[in-house]
């Protein structure tokens, strides 16, 4: 009887053992390859949003982009500057019933990244025109944050047949009456969206987001990789994006679809005084604030983002 209760006491041992060793592992696997543990991550997020990474040629650039849902109606989803496809992944995951596309735009996230090439609002939009004809998309509803939004409005501007509605969420191309903490930066200063280094990601975080959602270490050590590696990239597009940063708010009036004037109401990159000017220059919008939330809100605040959206469709449709 003692010998089996030994015999228990060492197999529980063993099996405490082994606990520990995988556990230990799997603590080791997430500090010592966090590329791959992101990239993991990454692919799980995209499967929940039921989306698929796809590849096209455009031109002289490839082109990488998130394609997914089972609707008829389609909804291009634009990022903003120095990001990429997945940020808006959350949001995606309230887009099922839609047809959705989300590129990487050329010079950001997978997409290619070539020096010798300009990523001006025009030539970018110029792209977009062609990514859309070569996946046939004939209408659709357009949605952007940040420069992409400015890009979306820009879209509306030069190809109003192909646009079914418009989404602004916190977008650039105006000059908003209020500076934000952003803009009041000296122009000589470090440009304040990159990341410099991990020490800094906190910074960056709070810059964005009210309530910055967490984020896995292997995560932050990707995204802190990939803006060292793209820096010189970053800072070719932001100088040949800067000088016409505004440039949308004069062509407001041309926008004949419908729009959705989305911001987060406490935006330290575009102030919300940004809202009057569109408010003020676009025919048929609607205006949607979401409190507590920052530049980003289909990160910050995904489910009430997609909704304030999905209400906006569904009344234009009705």
């Amino acid at each position: 009887m003692l010998y089996k209760v030994n015999r228990e006491g060492v197999n529980m041992k063993k099996l405490l053992i082994i606990i520990l060793v995988i556990i230990v592992a799997a603590v080791g696997g997430y500090y010592t390859f966090p590329e791959q543990i992101a990239g993991y991550l990454i692919s799980k997020a995209r499967s929940n949003a039921s989306l698929n990474k796809k590849e096209i040629k455009i031109d002289d650039h490839n082109v990488v982009y998130l394609e997914g849902g089972s609707g008829s109606e389609t909804i291009l989803l634009l990022h903003g500057y120095s990001a990429n496809k997945d940020s808006f992944l959350l949001f995606s995951a309230y887009l099922k019933d839609y047809h959705v596309v989300i590129p990487d735009l050329p010079g950001h996230g997978e997409s290619s990244k070539l020096v010798n090439f300009r990523y001006d609002a025009a030539t970018q939009v110029e792209r977009l025109h062609k990514f859309a004809q070569a996946l046939q998309l004939k209408k659709f509803h357009i949605v952007g944050n940040s420069m992409g939004g400015w890009f979306a409005g820009s879209y509306a501007v030069f190809y109003p047949d192909e646009v079914s509605s418009v989404g602004l969420f916190n977008a650039a191309g105006v000059k908003p009456p209020v500076l934000s903490e952003v803009m009041k930066m000296r122009p000589e200063d470090e440009n304040p969206l990159l990341l410099k280094n991990e020490n800094d990601y906190s910074r960056l975080m709070k810059l964005v987001f009210v309530n910055p959602p967490f984020t896995p270490y292997p995560l932050q050590k990707m995204f802190v990789r990939e803006a060292q590696v793209n820096k010189v990239i970053n800072q070719k597009i932001m100088k040949e994006i800067a000088p016409d940063v505004f440039s949308l708010e004069k062509d407001l009036p041309k926008i004949k679809a419908p729009v959705l004037i989305l911001w987060g109401d406490k935006d330290k990159i575009i102030d919300i005084s940004s809202v009057a000017v569109f408010e003020k220059g676009l025919k048929n919008c609607k205006t949607i604030i979401i409190p507590d939330c920052g530049h980003a809100p289909m990160i910050e605040k995904p489910q009430e983002t997609a909704r304030a959206y999905l209400n906006f469709i569904k009344n234009i449709n009705n």
